[in-house]
């Protein structure tokens, strides 16, 4: 633990732990659920269409990049919990405390500020195009009830509690699950191909605009942020009961453990289990969203768009495999887009001290989705496109949380091993690398 302790009145509990005594001895299963409802940033229509794009204009060529992504959000994914859990604060908020400039600060909020719109433009399309697909429903007219599905979502999460929050998504990622590997075992892929495609190499700009846009979804900088701060939420300890700190005197400080009543330790061997199912489900639904476009999308002219493989997989595998793809994709975009802003609040929360109204912060990324389905821009572009700027985005979010993790003063002694570090560097280094090339290719015509 942290050599300073933590006082009672920073941290933020969920609202269902006000005024009530901790449990001392909580079963391993309750303590999973963040990383479940973090992952689903993993499973949002951004994913869908750039790993169905990927799969119908390549084929198997960019499996690798589906598997090293996930691979490397598992680490991510755990530090950003980590963060939260040990220190009892989420990533913006360790960042508003440590960046003392405050253009400096509020620079950094702007791009995170921006990934966060880019973020929402996919959820709300993807929502969207769903509802246009399964009942017609105008693409504006669909941004806006995505929009309004995902304010009654945040609103459970802020008065009913994180876990019952859980529940909710975690039942959306039960139906993204099944409507997206449904067809699948209707049209297995062919395995050589498969293997074939774990071999990392590109064929063209488009592949690297493809694999950028892939991890960009995988990847996602809003979960790093989210995370942290659901794990804090999670597991914050009980607030004193009104008036039961009236008393005059210094305020009594503790350290997290004993006002959790439950060990660090053992919070981050349950975390590291849910991280592991979280991104077990996210790495398997994204790879056969993949392989299906592969298996069955694959130079079928017009699948490189949502609607398109839509009426492919319609035409090609039957009614059953489109609907259940359109509702996979709807189930996406409702629970997604309340997780992502979820955390652009606590960005701004954490980075500009500011609280802002539930209706107004939501329609401060709404609007930006709405304007892009109002002109009439192609969802399926504006959606891989999103990606891209989310994974312009990741270093911003991933090399603060590998070099706080590594910091004892931060996480004292639950700080990164030496190991962990050098992986969290090579990854970051890895996507900078990726974006690097894939802004010279552009800007060259290469």
């Amino acid at each position: 633990m942290p050599k300073s302790p933590v006082s009672v009145d920073r941290m933020p509990p969920p609202a269902r732990s006000r005024g009530k005594k901790a449990p001392t001895t909580p079963r391993a299963a309750w303590l999973i659920g963040p990383a479940l409802v973090a992952g689903v940033a993993y499973l949002d229509p951004g994913n869908v269409a750039s790993n169905m794009t990927a799969g119908a204009v390549y084929g198997y060529l960019l499996v690798w990049v589906v598997v090293i992504g996930n691979v490397m959000a598992w680490l991510i994914q755990y530090l950003s919990a980590k963060l939260g859990i040990v220190t009892g604060q989420s990533l913006p908020e360790t960042l508003g405390h440590r960046i003392r400039n405050r253009w400096g600060r509020r620079a950094y909020w702007l791009q995170a500020e921006l990934v966060a719109m880019a973020t929402d433009i996919a959820e709300v399309i993807g929502g969207a195009v769903a509802l246009n697909l399964l009942f017609g429903v105008p693409l504006l007219w669909g941004g806006l009830i995505t929009g309004a599905v995902s304010i009654v979502l945040l609103l459970i999460q802020s008065r009913r509690g994180a876990r019952t929050f859980e529940f909710v998504v975690i039942g959306l990622v039960v139906i993204i699950a099944i409507g997206f590997t449904y067809g699948v075992f209707v049209a297995p892929p062919d395995p050589a191909g498969v293997a074939a495609g774990l071999v990392p190499r590109f064929e063209d700009t488009g592949s690297v605009l493809l694999a950028a846009s892939i991890l960009g979804a995988t990847i996602m900088p809003h979960a790093i942020y989210a995370h942290s701060a659901l794990a804090r939420d999670r597991f914050a300890p009980p607030r004193p009961a009104p008036g039961a700190d009236a008393s005059p005197g210094p305020r009594i400080e503790a350290p997290l453990d004993e006002l959790r009543g439950i060990g660090t330790a053992r919070l981050l061997r349950a975390t590291k289990w849910d991280v592991t199912i979280a991104m077990l489900i996210a790495g398997t639904v994204n790879l056969c969203i993949l392989l299906l476009a592969a298996a069955n999308l694959a130079g079928v002219p017009g699948t490189d768009t949502l609607e398109g493989a839509y009426a492919a997989l319609d035409v090609g595998l039957g009614p059953a495999v489109a609907t259940l793809f359109a509702v996979g994709l709807l189930a996406s975009g409702l629970a997604s887009t309340s997780v992502g802003a979820y955390a652009g609040a606590e960005i701004m929360h954490g980075l500009l001290h500011v609280r802002v109204p539930l209706l107004a912060r939501r329609l401060v990324t709404l609007i930006p989705a709405l304007a892009i389905l109002a002109v009439g821009v192609d969802p399926t572009l504006a959606l891989v496109l999103s990606q891209v700027v989310l994974s312009f985005g990741i270093p911003f979010a991933l090399i603060p949380l590998v070099a706080l993790t590594a910091k004892t003063e931060v996480l004292g002694r639950f700080r990164n091993r030496a190991l962990t570090t050098i992986a969290g560097v090579a990854a970051s280094v890895f996507l900078i690398a990726l974006n690097a090339i894939l802004l010279w290719l552009v800007l060259t015509g290469a």
